[in-house]
């Protein structure tokens, strides 16, 4: 088994280092998503080809998770003649598809612990298009001009290497000592002990797919270079200069998604496991199970060969639909299928409007099917949700791109789809000419997306607000999660790791069957989260309110997710929760405590009109700690280190002795204490227009909020329709508490603007 023409070390680190460096000047944007030790127990990976980039960076990749090194196998053309190029792609471990010991030679190196890169379509794929007219998988072959199947090369390789391993297994059990020496020799491997633990390991498959997004049309600076360089070039040539440029000197993503291993060894059928064994015990030499010449030369040995061909087309099936299964969905991929589905219905112009909202849908259909994967733009809901306000950067792109391809014209508010958006193009010129096909084709074997996109076209002019509400509700938890996974990374853990918050700190919605038709928005207090609030909704929610708990922006995940957020952004954490709720019901209470009571005066301030009574509890207009004073000084100090250099700041984090340290965050950001002292000087310039109806209640002895608080907010508010309640108590948290009945005394409150409320309806009538 053994090959001159070996990978050279030397060669192939300097190359690793060397891309690793160039890299960061790029504008590709590589993210790999593959589980813990994925990486370490594969064999063969299998990839897509769409690009010129992925026949260099799996094995980069592998390299700097694994330090094993790759062999990749690589079109015959590039290695003919003996020049420098072929030399260095011989150095980096590539061996060319017509070797007459390909599969021998990939064998041996997977046995010494090598990694093999392969590209089953046999070549690039530039129209994504791997669905023939009758949804089997297949690619177009430039040579032959027509569709064929995929290769089996990659599944030969993986049942033929297994064999091998059946039967140094079988031969280890039999203390055949001198054939293992023999066959450990023959694979140039460095004792029997390490052929045996590798056979031990059954081969494993693991199929992977690179997504690149976007997909850009216009010129850039390569292809002029080359063509002042070499004059006039080929139409295919400039193809590949324009796409595959942009990919590297424009910002991309390049998604790389390794999906579940396969084993062959656990898809035989009795029979083929049978067949295997069989084979395993007539070879002589490790390298006979890939001489086709030797498996025909005895009938028995043939018709054991015959009863594992279906094993091997049924593997290539498998990895291939495993392959372009984990596809990276983003925007452009949906906004494509809607719009060859608007053509396809003989529409000619399109409601920008309707579009976005179908494209709203589409994302919040496809995030309840975990088994499809979702670009990070379509699971950041401050991404995503820019769609129903205005153009995403995303979106505008993609549009602009269908311009360019003279697929679409765009107006104001309507796009018009021309008659090129349904045209066949050739192989070698579709990225250009239309891109959307393209995008299309990528993913048209994920039937999911496909679902997405009708029902979302079916639901989108029917949504009632209710169900939109419902949508906005999911939009907070997939914000929470986002923002969790986001603040969970290894230079947040010293922080994190000493939070001592257990309880649900997710957002929720209370919807009684029994439902009064009112509605209470309770908002929690600063470092702490939805739970703060949760007994007093469910205490709300079985009275028959509709209650929804917000989760204020930077709380409930990291105090580097606080740290990052200003008063604003909890703000608008409320905004929305009021325009969900409204969604449920027209008749909204608000209901805050401490932070929450503040930031309920303010949405008091800025929408009295569209709330029954504003509730504060706890409100923080002055504070105990005089030391809160220097905040200001302190963040500043914090701000000036972080320009200077790459320390944390001063004190970026003091900690917290919390009355509930199940709920609320042990670190302090100081960035955070600053934005409520700017929260707070901004509530006492809005106080006076508050104009509905206000409760305020205070604990006399509150240790974190200085209880004048409450009358200054009280004298403050302009509404006449005004109480305040003060509470006997030495505790802060007395709304979570339910100290001196305060959950009684509020749900008498709101039950009795709830009952004024009917009245005026009822005399209006």
């Amino acid at each position: 088994m053994a090959d001159s023409s070996d990978l050279n070390q030397q060669t192939y680190d300097w190359c690793v280092r060397a891309f690793g460096r160039v890299k960061n000047m790029l504008g590709v944007r590589i993210k790999l998503h593959h589980e813990q030790g994925q990486i370490e127990q594969g064999d063969i990976f299998l990839f897509n080809h769409f690009a010129r980039a992925e026949t260099f960076i799996p094995q980069y990749l592998i390299y700097r998770e694994t330090g094993a090194f790759c062999r990749s196998v690589a079109a015959a053309e590039f290695f003919k003649g003996n020049g420098r190029f072929t030399q260095v792609l011989r150095d980096l471990g590539a061996v060319p598809s017509n070797h007459p010991d390909l599969m021998a030679l990939l064998a041996r190196d997977i046995l010494r612990g090598r990694k093999i890169v392969i590209f089953p379509e046999g070549g690039m794929v530039k129209d994504r298009q791997v669905l023939d007219d009758e949804g089997q998988y297949s690619v177009f072959s430039r040579s032959a001009q027509s569709r064929r199947k995929h290769h089996t090369g990659a599944a030969r390789l993986a049942i033929g290497l297994q064999i091998v391993k059946l039967r140094v297994l079988e031969e280890h059990q039999r203390n055949n000592h001198r054939l293992l020496e023999e066959w450990a020799e023959r694979l140039e491997l460095p004792s029997v002990e390490s052929l045996i633990q590798n056979a031990k390991r059954p081969v494993s498959l693991v199929p992977a797919n690179i997504t690149f997004y976007p997909l850009r049309i216009s010129d850039n600076i390569l292809r002029k270079g080359a063509d002042m360089l070499h004059g006039s070039l080929s139409q295919r040539a400039i193809e590949e200069l324009i796409v595959e440029g942009n990919l590297f000197f424009k910002t991309t993503d390049m998604d790389i998604r390794l999906g579940d291993a396969i084993c062959p060894l656990e898809t035989w059928a009795w029979w083929e496991r049978w067949s295997a064994i069989y084979l395993s015990r007539q070879l002589d030499n490790p390298r006979d199970i890939f001489d086709g010449q030797y498996l025909r030369a005895k009938f028995v040995r043939k018709t054991a060969t015959k009863g594992l061909k279906a094993s091997i087309s049924r593997l290539r099936n498998r990895y291939m639909r495993d392959i372009y299964g984990e596809v990276t969905i983003n925007t452009s991929h949906l906004a494509s299928v809607a719009l060859l589905k608007y053509a396809e219905s003989g529409s000619k112009t399109v409601s920008l409007s309707d579009l976005k909202r179908v494209l709203y849908l589409a994302i919040k259909y496809l995030q309840r099917q975990p088994e499809v994967h979702l670009h990070r733009s379509i699971c950041n809901p401050s991404v995503y949700l820019e769609l129903l306000k205005s153009h995403t950067p995303e979106l505008i792109q993609f549009l602009q791109s269908a311009v360019d391809a003279k697929l679409i014209e765009l107006g104001d508010t309507d796009i018009t789809l021309l008659e090129k958006l349904t045209i066949d193009h050739e192989f070698d010129s579709v990225r250009l000419e239309n891109p959307i096909e393209v995008y299309a084709n990528e993913i048209e074997p994920v039937v999911e997306v496909d679902r997405a996109i009708d029902s979302a076209m079916a639901d989108s002019t029917k949504l009632t607000p209710a169900e939109r509400a419902r949508h906005s509700f999911d939009d907070e938890l997939v914000a929470h999660e986002w923002d969790r996974i986001l603040f969970n990374k290894r230079e947040h853990h010293d922080i994190n790791q000493r939070e001592t918050a257990t309880a649900d700190p997710r957002p929720f919605l209370l919807e009684p069957e029994n439902s009064s038709g009112q509605g209470v928005l309770l908002i929690h207090g600063f470092l702490s989260s939805p739970a703060e609030v949760r007994s007093m909704g469910d205490r709300l929610a079985e009275l028959g309110y509709i209650v929804l708990g917000v989760r204020l922006k930077g709380h409930g995940t990291s105090p580097w997710d606080l740290r990052e957020r200003n008063w604003q952004d909890w703000y608008a954490s409320v905004d929305r929760g009021l325009d969900t709720l409204r969604g449920l019901s027209p008749n909204v209470s608000v209901l805050g405590f401490s932070t929450g009571g503040a930031l309920a005066l303010l949405l008091g301030a800025r929408r009295p009109t569209e709330l029954i009574s504003v509730v504060s509890v706890c409100a923080p207009i002055k504070f105990r700690n005089k030391n809160l004073r220097f905040v200001p000084l302190m963040h500043g100090a914090n701000k000036v280190m972080r320009w200077l250099s790459k320390y944390e700041g001063v004190m970026p984090f003091r900690p917290n002795e919390s009355e509930h340290p199940h709920i609320n965050y042990r670190n302090i950001p100081i960035r955070g204490l600053y934005e409520l002292t700017r929260m707070v000087t901004q509530l006492k310039s809005e106080l006076a227009q508050v104009s509905c109806p206000v409760c305020i209640v205070q604990s006399t002895g509150d240790k974190v909020v200085d209880p004048t608080s409450a009358t200054i907010a009280f004298d403050l508010v302009s509404t006449k329709d005004k109480e305040l309640h003060m509470i006997e108590s030495i505790r802060h948290g007395i709304l979570n508490e339910n100290i001196g009945g305060t959950q009684e005394l509020l749900i008498d409150y709101l039950r009795r603007t709830g009952d004024s409320l009917k009245c005026q309806v009822k005399n209006l009538n």
